[in-house]
């Protein structure tokens, strides 16, 4: 069994769609960033790739290479899922946090776990997505960004 962390951060800002786990959460602004910035599909695939030793998604997804602009993270998590299974890889689970002021979370969380399964073939039942707030401290509680966490086993 190998164990993978994934952190990301993507700033809040005006005119941008907030996208997490492949959901569009209606919100008065967005998250920044050269993909579609999903915050947690990148701290997820941070943990994946962490756990099998292969880097992380500015290795594999640089934000200088226009190809990336704009991407799906949950297309990119595809590939991501490709390269662990060719390395004989198994995801066993994925726990993530998100660490967010607004917009809310919690109506939305089933559907970004099924986005999450369904991008890496494995069960609903073994993605789990939480969230929480950092009582308005921080730059996560003044709004303006939102961050996550992520662990991840894999066999």
């Amino acid at each position: 069994m190998r164990i993978g962390h994934g952190y990301d951060v993507h700033k809040l800002v005006e005119g941008r769609k907030c996208i997490l786990g492949g959901v569009d959460i209606p919100h008065k602004t967005g998250l920044l960033g050269h993909s579609d910035a999903d915050v947690l599909s990148h701290a997820i695939m941070d943990a994946l790739l962490g756990a099998s030793a292969m880097g992380d998604i500015g290795k594999l997804f640089p934000d200088n290479d226009d190809s990336f602009k704009g991407a799906n993270s949950l297309e990119l998590m595809k590939i991501v899922k490709t390269k662990l299974y060719e390395k004989g890889y198994k995801i066993v689970n994925i726990d993530s946090t998100i660490i967010a002021q607004a917009p809310k979370m919690s109506p939305h969380i089933l559907k970004m776990r099924e986005n999450i399964a369904n991008a890496l073939e494995i069960p609903v039942n073994d993605i789990s997505v939480k969230a929480t707030t950092e009582e308005k401290l921080g730059f996560t509680g003044a709004e303006q960004g939102i961050a996550v966490h992520a662990v991840c086993i894999i066999e």
